[in-house]
């Protein structure tokens, strides 16, 4: 057991002491994922320094009976895995609107949110184009009076973006 815990601090301590990459100045593009149906984002990162960012992302949700939009934002801490390849976690939170229609029944209402993020990503030397790949599971408070759907506060999104860097 003491060596599994050595171990664990071990890599944490590697992890934050890692030296990252310039990471750049912008880059706007499309976060395509998954949350209760395909949706979209329209992504936005903003290099804040070295090895941090902050990332606004307007998205939108349609699945059968559901839609909704949405406006994230996340802070983020960069790590360099090798040239070009790097892995990030953030926190964040957002606000949004939803519809639900079906049978007869509709309702509509406001969120706020509270997002984590972790993910990697890979920025190509030849070409200013950045591919990720990440997991951003919220945790929702919304204004549902049906007991259906005011239970349902969690949502892993997972998603891929695609962005251009300048």
């Amino acid at each position: 057991m003491k060596k599994i815990i050595l171990s664990a601090f071990l890599l944490i301590g590697l992890a934050f002491s890692a030296q990252s990459q310039d990471i750049s100045k912008n880059a706007l593009g499309l976060r395509l994922g998954s949350n209760d149906g395909f949706g979209g984002e329209i992504s936005y990162q903003r290099g804040l320094s070295k090895n941090n960012r902050l990332e606004l992302d307007l998205g939108w949700r349609n699945s059968k009976d559901i839609g909704a939009t949405k406006l994230v934002g996340l802070y983020q801490w960069i790590w360099e895995i090798d040239r070009g390849f790097n892995w990030y976690a953030g926190v964040g939170g957002g606000l949004g609107s939803w519809s639900y229609d079906k049978g007869g029944v509709s309702e509509n209402g406001t969120i706020l949110l509270a997002a984590g993020d972790i993910g990697i990503e890979y920025k190509f030397s030849e070409a200013p184009i950045q591919l990720s790949l990440d997991l951003r599971p919220e945790f929702y408070l919304n204004n549902s009076n049906s007991n259906k759907y005011r239970d349902q506060n969690f949502g892993p999104d997972i998603a891929l973006g695609v962005r251009y860097c300048f």
